[in-house]
């Protein structure tokens, strides 16, 4: 069973500051339809103007990744992290027991583009952690990349969840195939440009549900930047 779900059917938010895109059910945006998939419970794709941001705001209980596409975004805690994320970066939050953290586009020229992922933990308050890793572009071309694993394998971030998160950049005649174990389900995600995921066409914003198929095969890539979630 596959289900498309089209970047023109996410929900939309223009605060002026922050333009975002919501795959799933978020803040004023509720679609009882798309309320996640598995433990995957929010895509937001979000361009935060330059010199904004969002200010201090309180988390808990989920795992929080965020992806940055163009631009920097500066992030600070109540864990005492401080960082910039850029390009490469993947950044996960664990929010446990409650975290506070704000975002910033420290830019005053340039805005920032990222995607802000939450992922369901599969245990409830446990102590918050932070982690973020670079992962080049070479590790992504035409093959797909593990970023974040429940056992921070291949040198992925850790998700405390039994999920995977892949990430492939596809273009021209390069073709990536993932195997999905009989048990397993995926959703493909393309961040930018155009790919096509097991015959369907895709374009930038849009996704794919994927149950009960035995692989993931993404090809016919035009400068494409995709996410592949694996998940139980």
């Amino acid at each position: 069973m596959n289900a498309l779900r089209k970047s023109s059917e996410r929900g939309f938010a223009d605060h002026g500051w922050l333009k975002s895109f919501h795959t799933f059910s978020f803040a004023g945006y509720y679609d009882p339809k798309n309320m996640g998939y598995g433990p995957l419970r929010v895509i937001n794709e979000d361009r935060v103007a330059p010199g904004e941001g969002f200010g201090k705001h309180p988390h808990r209980d989920m795992e929080i990744i965020s992806y940055v596409l163009d631009g920097e975004l500066e992030h600070k805690d109540s864990m005492g992290t401080g960082s910039v994320i850029r390009p490469g970066d993947v950044q996960r939050m664990s929010a446990g027991t409650g975290v506070f953290h704000s975002e910033y586009n420290p830019s005053l020229k340039d805005s920032v583009h990222f995607l802000q992922i939450w992922i369901e933990p599969d245990e409830l308050g446990i102590k918050p952690s932070y982690e973020q890793k670079f992962f080049a572009p070479g590790e992504k071309r035409g093959k797909l990349r593990l970023l974040a694993s429940p056992d921070g394998r291949e040198g992925s971030v850790t998700v405390h969840q039994d999920a995977q998160l892949y990430a492939a950049l596809v273009d021209g005649d390069e073709k990536v195939t993932h195997e999905l174990a009989q048990d397993r389900k995926a959703y493909v995600h393309v961040a930018r440009g155009s790919v096509q995921v097991n015959g369907q066409p895709l374009g930038s914003g849009d996704a794919l549900k994927i149950a009960g198929e035995s692989e993931v095969v993404i090809d016919q890539g035009n400068k494409a930047e995709v996410l592949v979630f694996d998940m139980a």
